[in-house]
């Protein structure tokens, strides 16, 4: 063999020497730097090397760190109950709210009333006024017929004077006899106990719903315990938006499927109210279309139905105030397919036309008794004729 052959075989012996020796002392390095960590920190769980497929002699994967548990919620807070405000005096507290049908119609009568002379045409424009108050002619020429045969009688008095006979005669033609309370007493006297029975009823967008959420706030109010028959199966959010007004105050409801029988959940509520021994049932109908007479027949059957766990004891209409004469159309059918006996007005802040009570009342012959006067929880109001005229009157 040739000397440079030679050379080169132990050059390459060598560097295959190396190849297997190397990997060798560095794996024995790191050995000895785990084994003088260990030593620098006593206690301290050994490394676990796990070699993976296809990796180097030696690699160390990290341990596996858990995953940080998840944060567990606090329980919801239980509802808060709200207690209504108080509804004596109500009116009384609200009668800003009448600011419109103030500027309109006391205002202006104020006004003319407190001219030097009250002459022919003086008297025919306090005639017009109140009829574009909504008061209606018949009730606006007996009005102003016995306020100026007062006033002739009298004589020409002061402003002060005749403000109080204008008050006089407005607060008579209201008819403050007539009876306002809400029959909400339950019939302890009855051989079950059952409660009260009240029915709502109302076209859509009275505020019929919204109203007998209220009319609930106002029982409870005054020391009654409710239940609420969602009888609406009709419109979807009615017997959630029910539920809302009553769980506010603690007054459970009663629903049935949607588009359900309306007549069977008036059953089933009164059932309820029944069985838990409250003291009133609240029964919110679909929002009936007074031209439409199947809906109108189904209104009569929930009473029908209601009625065979005894007497319905209040049928109250909701009226929008701001429909003037059109809402008086809508009550009279109402009236020949239930008995009403009440009437809430809605909406009353929103309108000029106050004197739609005075029309409401003088054609019907029925009670206005409640009267919406904003959109806040409490801002339903017994119905009060000479709180209502002081306000209407309010310089």
């Amino acid at each position: 063999m040739e000397p440079q052959s030679v050379i080169f075989l132990v050059i390459f012996l060598a560097l295959m020497a190396l190849a297997f020796v190397l990997p060798t002392l560095r794996r024995q390095r790191r050995e000895r730097l785990r084994e003088q960590e260990r030593d620098t920190l006593p206690g301290a769980p050994p490394v676990e090397e796990e070699i993976t497929t296809g990796a180097p002699a030696g690699t160390v994967e990290a341990p596996e760190v858990p995953a940080p548990a998840r944060p567990v919620s606090p329980p919801a807070p239980p509802p808060v109950l709200e207690k209504p405000e108080p509804t004596a005096g109500r009116l009384v507290r609200l009668r800003a709210r009448l600011s419109r049908s103030n500027n309109a119609l006391g205002k202006g009568l104020l006004a003319l009333l407190s001219r030097d002379k009250l002459d022919d045409d003086t008297w025919d424009e306090i005639e017009d006024t109140l009829i574009t108050a909504d008061v209606g002619v018949d009730a606006t020429r007996e009005i102003v017929g016995k306020l100026r045969e007062q006033a002739r009688v009298e004589g020409t008095a002061s402003a002060a004077d005749l403000r109080a006979m204008l008050a006089s005669q407005l607060v008579a033609a209201l008819d403050p006899t007539m009876d306002r309370s809400l029959r909400a007493t339950p019939h302890h006297d009855s051989t079950d106990g059952r409660p009260a029975v009240v029915l709502v009823v109302g076209v859509n967008g009275a505020g019929k719903t919204t109203t007998c959420g209220k009319i609930a706030r106002v029982l409870i109010a005054d020391g009654h315990s409710v239940v609420l028959g969602a009888a609406d199966t009709f419109r979807a959010a009615a017997a959630d938006q029910l539920a809302t007004w009553g769980g506010r105050v603690d007054a459970e409801d009663v629903r049935g499927p949607e588009g359900g029988d309306p007549a069977a959940v008036a059953f089933d509520a009164v059932k309820r109210g029944t069985e838990t021994g409250v003291d009133t049932v609240l029964i919110d109908t679909a929002g009936r279309l007074q031209n439409k007479i199947g809906l109108m027949d189904e209104l009569g059957k929930v009473k029908r139905v209601v009625s065979r766990h005894g007497p319905v004891d209040e049928t109250l209409l909701i009226l929008d105030a701001t429909t003037g004469q059109n809402g008086l159309e809508q009550a009279r059918v109402f009236t020949e397919v239930v008995d009403v006996t009440g009437v809430a007005l809605t909406k009353l802040d929103g309108t000029a036309k106050g004197g739609i009570v005075i029309a409401v009342q003088r054609k019907l012959g029925i009670p206005v008794k409640l009267v919406g006067l904003g959109e806040g929880p409490d801002d339903l109001a017994p119905f009060e004729p000479a709180a209502f005229v002081d306000a209407l009157l309010a310089e």
